[in-house]
């Protein structure tokens, strides 16, 4: 197998053109050269794809949520996997890494009740609203708290942007829209990226930034078009068993209740309080926008079993044959929801098969791969993390506690839902221009004879929405890479049908299910151009580094300076 250096010149103008699409390179950045060894095509098995595929999403896992039986069955069959394709051991002489969880389920959900006066407007669970809460506590209860409405909840003082400013919003209940306030722009240019979400546009942000403005209640406004998904997801996602990292002694800043409202009944609340949700919405877009108090209050209770328990990122690797101790990594979630909302054929496992028992079971492919075609220069770490349904707590955890340190990681793939729709033209880039690692893929597309489509939705922020951006928060540079929109049968409205048809009908659902009949032709293409990145990563010298300007670029920069050995 040779090597060579190639200059970014030609392999790196693909990837900022992808970076005019999704986010820009600083001007003036002279491109280094990178070590960017060749790499042939690898022997992977599309029969361990179907097998794992297959097992994992079979009723008898039920649907593989955190702390059940389905996890024990899970952790072993990877086990056993792992091991079979010739890994040792990620964790000392354990295949396993703890990790702590606390599990809260909800019942006896009271109606939501807004009170404007002497009338109450009732919402039922479920149908017309949901909320969890993060506070490990048997009973919860928002009594008579009063409503604001605080547009996209977002305090960026980088950005000149502070809807909470002027206004307490102690122990009250803020009214939240979904995305961040620039996500109709038809560009990417504004103060939150045009329409590329931002971190701030995330359901995560906006529920921290309301516990530290002192909430007791945050309720987000679902809307299918800036959340990427439909109420369906919402209702399937935020009711049954939560798992949540567990937070010792001394938590963050957390609300009483976390919770989304459907659009319609937003609307109704903010009329009641003689607000129009189109004005309002049309506000919040614009600097200097500031908080309505809304005149009405809030009220909910619910109970709780809380269940505290470990489960497991499970860990294999295939140490390097001349810099062992520099790591490129693999990652991909094992868990899905377990048990959720039935079908109307009364079907209420979700199975998770494309989401994500395919990710999960091309570890296992890739592992078998690169063994077979003998260590390469820097070892391959193949990490399958749990709780990613949960807010991507495995990967946290792993990120905030790593094996191996993350000075000495390279970089890595992450691997979410493969495409069972067959043979694309491209691959579709989630984060296109943010670093180094484009130049790696682009040569590996080079050498597949295929080429990159920029995300066509950056709007809906799916590279803050998979595991690989818990490692990009602590600056190790991470690709994430989705199926092709441009099928080779069809085009892209046949990609883009495939697409819709999924997201509506089996994502986040019991029907996300197992199919025989499934093409796995795509899955394969996609899944060599895993291994020439991976394999090409492992054999190079170079340390790719997030691009200039980057959001992580400092965050890598600083860890790099007070390492030893490493980038």
């Amino acid at each position: 197998m040779t090597k060579r250096a190639i200059g970014l010149g030609g392999l790196i103008a693909g990837a900022l053109a992808l970076a005019a699409c999704d986010s820009m390179m600083a001007g003036g950045e002279t491109a280094p050269e990178l070590d960017i060894p060749e790499v042939e095509a690898g022997e992977l098995s599309e029969a361990t794809m179907k097998d794992v595929t297959r097992t994992l999403s079979s009723d008898e896992f039920e649907g593989r949520m955190p702390g059940t039986e389905g996890e024990t069955k899970t952790v072993a069959l990877l086990t056993e996997r792992f091991e079979a394709a010739g890994l040792q051991p990620g964790n000392g002489d354990s295949w396993v890494q703890e990790v702590p969880l606390v599990e809260i389920t909800g019942k006896n959900f009271a109606p939501l009740t807004i009170t404007n006066g002497d009338t109450d407007l009732v919402y039922d669970f479920g149908d017309e609203w949901v909320g969890v809460t993060y506070r490990e506590e048997e009973r919860v209860q928002l009594a008579n708290s009063e409503m604001v409405f605080v547009g996209y909840g977002i305090n960026a003082p980088e950005r000149g942007w502070n809807d909470y400013e002027g206004v307490d919003v102690t122990g009250k209940t803020v009214v939240i829209l979904v995305n961040d306030p620039d996500y109709e722009s038809p560009g990417l240019e504004g103060t939150f990226n045009g329409k590329a979400m931002t971190f701030y546009g995330r359901w995560t942000y906006k529920y921290e930034e309301a516990a530290r403005q002192g909430a007791a209640g945050a309720i987000i406004v679902h809307d299918t078009e800036p959340a990427s998904y439909g109420w369906n997801v919402v209702e399937s996602s935020w009711s049954g068993p939560q798992a949540y990292a567990a937070r010792g002694d001394n938590p963050p800043p957390l609300t009483t209740m976390n919770g989304w409202v459907q659009k319609d009944v937003a609307r109704e609340i903010l009329s009641a309080a003689g607000q129009d949700l189109d004005a309002l919405t049309a506000a919040a877009k614009q600097e200097g926008f500031e908080a309505v108090e809304l005149g009405m209050t809030a009220s909910t209770s619910f109970e709780n079993d809380i269940r505290t328990f470990s489960s497991q990122n499970v860990i294999g690797i295939l140490p390097g044959s001349e810099a062992p101790d520099e790591y490129v990594i693999h990652t991909a979630h094992w868990d899905h929801l377990g048990r959720c909302k039935p079908a109307p054929d009364g079907d209420d496992i979700c199975n998770g098969a494309v989401d994500n028992a395919t990710g999960t079971a091309a570890l296992v492919a890739l592992a078998e791969a690169h063994a077979k075609a003998g260590a390469p220069r820097r070892s391959l770490v193949f990490l399958a993390v749990t709780a990613e349904e949960s807010g991507l707590l495995g990967a946290y955890y792993y990120a905030s506690n790593p094996v191996y340190p993350l000075d000495q990681t390279v970089g890595g793939i992450n691997m979410d839902a493969f495409q069972v729709a067959g043979p694309a033209n491209d691959v579709t880039v989630v984060g296109p221009g943010k670093s180094q690692l484009d130049a790696f893929m682009e040569a590996a597309l080079v050498s597949d004879g295929r080429t990159a489509t920029p995300n066509p939705k950056p709007e809906a922020g799916y590279y803050y929405r998979s595991d690989h951006f818990a490692f990009a928060k602590q600056g190790v540079p991470m690709l994430y890479l989705d199926g092709g929109e441009d099928l080779k049968e069809g085009g892209r409205a046949a990609g883009a049908a495939v697409a819709q048809d999924y997201t509506e009908n089996r994502y986040h659902g019991p029907k996300d299910e197992f199919n025989e009949d499934w093409d796995w032709s795509g899955v394969m293409s996609d899944l060599q151009l895993y291994y020439r990145i991976g394999r090409s990563m492992a054999q190079s010298t170079s340390w790719p580094n997030w691009n200039e300007g980057d959001e992580f670029r400092a965050t890598r920069d600083e860890s790099c300076v007070s390492a030893e050995t490493g980038c």
